[in-house]
């Protein structure tokens, strides 16, 4: 399971790669330097910059609100699903329990 990082710390590392673009010649190099500066891995900056330029609209994909959302219909999903699944086999159960061939 990943790790929780500090949302001020992800916030920072954006903030950080878009101020200091122009100064590096390739997006890896600016990623590579701020994760550095921050004790971070320079795919974890790169994926967190990817995602705020998709939460902005700068980018396509899913938005963070978004896939939040999707994860929790998911669930909600899941669960009734397995409640329906639960009532099929009462069904069943009591449907043999009734029929008269059974006594």
């Amino acid at each position: 399971m990943p790790k929780k990082i500090d949302p001020a710390l992800r916030s920072q590392a954006v903030r950080l790669v878009t101020q200091h673009r122009s100064e590096y010649s390739t997006e890896r190099a600016v990623h590579v330097q701020v994760a550095e500066s921050l004790g971070v891995s320079r795919e974890s900056v790169r994926r967190w910059v990817a995602q705020h330029e998709i939460d902005t609209g700068a980018a396509a994909g899913v938005a963070s609100d978004e896939r939040e959302e999707l994860r929790r219909l998911r669930a909600v999903n899941k669960r009734l699903r397995e409640g329906n699944e639960v009532l099929k086999s009462a069904t069943i159960f009591f449907a043999g329990e009734l029929d008269p061939r059974n006594r």
